[in-house]
This record gives C-alpha cells, sequence and structure tokens, in this order.
C-alpha cells in the first residue's frame, strides 16, 4: 500500500475568504435587483440568530439556496470568474493564504470544503490550486432548473466529517496528521476529525474551545 497522504481542510467563508460571501453575494444581487427585500430581511434575521448559536449553519444554508429555486443560474455561471476576480479575491485572507503555500511546499493535499455553492468556488479552486474542492451542489429538477434545495448532504456542520472521510478513503489521507482550518464552532467535528486543528478569527465559541484545547488561533491581518 502507498504511504498516506497528509492534507490540509480548508473552510471559505470567513477563513480562506476574510468575510462572509453571503454578505458579497447579496449585496451584488441587490445591485442586480435580482434579490427580494422581504428574502434579505430574512437572511438577516436568520444571521443574528445564527451568531447567538440559536440557528444552525445547515438551517440558514438551506434557506438560502431557496434563492434559486426554478432561476436560470446560467448567467451566474457565465459571470462566476468575472465574480471572483472583482468580489471575491480582494478579500482572500493574506494569513491563511501564507499557510496554503505552506502546506503546498510540504507536499500536503490542499482541499477547499465548504457549504458555499461550486459554481462560486470552482474559479478560486483554480487560482490557488487546491487540489480537491468538496462543497454544497444545486439540485437539478426535471425542468432542468434549480429546486432551491441542496444535492444531499449538504456540506455543512457534522456533513463536513462524511465528506473528509470519503476524501481521505479515496486519497489515502492520514487524518490523524492532517489539519483543518475554520472560524466557526459549527466545523466543530471536522475540527476534531484531524490531529492539527487551527481556528482562524474565531467567534466567541470557538475561541474559547480553543483556549481550553490549546488549539493553535490565526488572525486575519
Amino acid at each position: 500500500m502507498s504511504e498516506k497522504r497528509i492534507a490540509a481542510f480548508f473552510d471559505f467563508d470567513n477563513t480562506f475568504l476574510a468575510r462572509d460571501s453571503a454578505v458579497i453575494g447579496i449585496k451584488y444581487l441587490l445591485k442586480r435587483g435580482d434579490i427580494s427585500f422581504w428574502f434579505i430581511i430574512g437572511i438577516i434575521v436568520r444571521s443574528i440568530f445564527f451568531k447567538l448559536n440559536l440557528y444552525s449553519a445547515e438551517r440558514i444554508s438551506r434557506y438560502a439556496l431557496r434563492f434559486y429555486k426554478n432561476r436560470d443560474i446560467s448567467e451566474y455561471l457565465r459571470q462566476s470568474e468575472i465574480y471572483y476576480q472583482e468580489m471575491l479575491k480582494p478579500h482572500i485572507s493574506p494569513t491563511v493564504r501564507e499557510k496554503l503555500e505552506e502546506h503546498r511546499r510540504k507536499g500536503h493535499l490542499l482541499i477547499l470544503i465548504t457549504a458555499s455553492l461550486r459554481y462560486m468556488l470552482e474559479p478560486v479552486v483554480k487560482d490557488y490550486g487546491f487540489d480537491l474542492l468538496l462543497c454544497t451542489d444545486l439540485e437539478i429538477g426535471e425542468n432542468g432548473r434549480p429546486t432551491g434545495r441542496p444535492v444531499e448532504p449538504i456540506c455543512v456542520g457534522e456533513n463536513k466529517v462524511y465528506y473528509a472521510r470519503k476524501a481521505a478513503e479515496e486519497l489515502n489521507i492520514d487524518l490523524e496528521n492532517s489539519f483543518a482550518y475554520s472560524d466557526h464552532h459549527s466545523d466543530l467535528p471536522l475540527l476534531k476529525l484531524v490531529g492539527n486543528p487551527v481556528v482562524v478569527n474565531p467567534n466567541f465559541f470557538l475561541r474559547r474551545i480553543a483556549a481550553k484545547n490549546n488549539w493553535p488561533v490565526l488572525e486575519h491581518f
């Protein structure tokens, strides 16, 4: 059997990206006139409860996906590279990017693992040379348009462990010696799965857990 490989798993929002891509996306869609006022209010209210640990990451992700129900997303797909270059790339975290390059020099597998959508992330993966993308995919209905639901299981929370374990089996990854980077306590299952968890600009709950476990903490700069 070939020697096991070490991987570095990177969350995207508020980790590899120093901001929340949903906030950036909502501003973009609002400018285009593609999103309703009431849908934005729904996101804002749920985000507040999410930050207070009263609403799960999975529930808010599922709510956000309703935006795509029965939409023709071909234009979003065509514009994904431009959207990345103009809206996302300026907010890539220099701190976490340096860590990515450290892992690359060591020959580690670079894996982006996130609840965000594939079409938005493929330009990121291409630009920064990730080896694998584990993310949320839109379920497509018989009419060829999104149903507003994800392909199950949605890549968030405990389900990230499912995807990480599947990747480990397929790519012969040594999870005990691998790394994971995240900003939010909803990713605790993933952080606990690897031998080297690293928290990035963590929220209150994760910062407290990191201190208790002596996990390294990175801050965006």
